[in-house]
């Protein structure tokens, strides 16, 4: 299994963070609950604090929608 650390890390958590609130604002027919729940999951098993989960839900808000709240 790979080790992330550092920038790697970051990145995956980023892109964990996006992956999820892009499947919350994309409902329909083809929308994989299954998935976005195991991003969930797997989010919260590398994120370290709550400011931290807050950091990256904000970032991939402004990534997604392109505003900050």
């Amino acid at each position: 299994m790979a080790v992330f650390r550092d920038r790697e890390l970051h990145l995956v958590k980023k892109a964990l963070a996006i992956a999820t609130l892009t499947i919350e604002l994309h409902p329909g027919p083809f929308q994989s609950a299954s998935d976005q729940a195991d991003m969930k999951a797997l989010l919260d098993e590398i994120i370290e604090s709550d400011v931290e989960l807050a950091y990256y839900v904000r970032s991939a808000r402004i990534a997604v929608t392109g505003k900050p709240d």
